[in-house]
């Protein structure tokens, strides 16, 4: 059994976040993760704040354990969805893409737990004065929008700049991964690759076999030129937005070139023409299975990596 601080400050049995991931993370999903113990999270993305409230009353009918919602902050639904939030006394919060700083006190007002994701120290700082009762610092490994630091050296740093406990995020897909992040001082970890072959995503099946065929070098980053890089496996999609990028095309006209190819990989299947977003740790994903054999493996393996890792010691 690993116990951490998170797990008492959410009433989660085990330190393990699903990541909020857009198009992916849907009610499905964060309901199997949290009914296995746990914490499943439904990413609302840019969607309108109708479909997060369709998508908590999924998770409510499936499981009575603690979730959350992921609320990406440059959405134009924002403000609608944290009033939802709100309204529904969702467990927790995880942010991304801003400061969350001034729904702090309506949410902790219906005892929502506030977790931003932060790629740097001194959002951390920034952030944990702001009233957040936790962090996931995530390194640049990490699918989908990242940062310039990787998940080894940013993670300690974060820990030794906060008081608040700090779940670890970016490259982690099993029980070494969760000792690694441990002995680096965090108290949980954050997957969102790994999960997105569980068998209760409803991610396109296309997508989930595009991850198991993925090899360690199989993502790309395109996007530094827009100041919003992004992570995800190379395709047609990512060639062409490098070259775009590369020719010193307008702002406007990449925008125009990424819009709505998330939706088009995720849920449409087209894993040639879409942003299939995930992580450098898509090369050690090997199988679809049911939400709770993730969770048990990850926890069998942190045990077996830990009996291996004393006994360097003993000797």
């Amino acid at each position: 059994m690993i116990r951490t601080r998170i797990c008492d400050l959410l009433n989660i049995e085990y330190p393990v976040f699903q990541g909020g991931m857009a198009w992916v993370a849907t009610g499905e999903l964060a309901a199997a993760v949290s009914e296995a113990g746990g914490l499943g999270i439904i990413g609302a993305g840019q969607a309108p704040a109708s479909w997060v409230e369709a998508e908590i009353a999924k998770v409510k009918k499936l499981t009575s354990k603690p979730f959350g919602v992921n609320v990406m902050l440059m959405s134009p639904f924002v403000e609608e969805i944290i009033r939802v939030i709100v309204r529904e006394r969702v467990p927790v919060i995880t942010t991304g893409a801003g400061n969350p700083g001034k729904y702090v006190p309506v949410l902790k007002e219906v005892g929502t737990k506030v977790i931003p994701v932060v790629a740097s120290v001194a959002l951390a700082k920034r952030l944990e004065k702001a009233g957040a009762d936790a962090l996931v610092a995530e390194g640049m490994e990490s699918g989908g929008h990242v940062g310039e630091v990787c998940t080894l050296p940013l993670v300690p740093q974060v820990v030794d700049a906060v008081h608040i406990p700090v779940i670890a995020a970016g490259g982690i897909a099993d029980g070494r991964g969760l000792l690694a992040a441990l002995a680096l001082g965090a108290e949980g970890v954050q997957m969102g690759t790994r999960f997105m072959c569980a068998e209760e995503c409803t991610v396109s099946g296309r997508v989930k076999e595009k991850i198991l065929k993925a090899r360690d070098r199989d993502t790309v980053v395109t996007g530094q030129s827009l100041g919003h890089p992004v992570r995800c496996l190379d395709n047609r999609f990512t060639r062409e937005f490098a070259r775009l990028e590369a020719d010193g095309r307008a702002k406007e006209e990449l925008e125009k070139f990424g819009t709505g190819k998330l939706r088009l990989a995720m849920v449409e299947g087209d894993v040639d023409n879409g942003s299939v977003m995930a992580g450098q740790v898509a090369g050690a994903v090997r199988k679809i299975e049911p939400a709770a054999e993730i969770i048990r493996s990850l926890l069998a393996e942190a045990e077996e990596a830990y009996a291996k890792l004393t006994a360097h010691f003993h000797k």
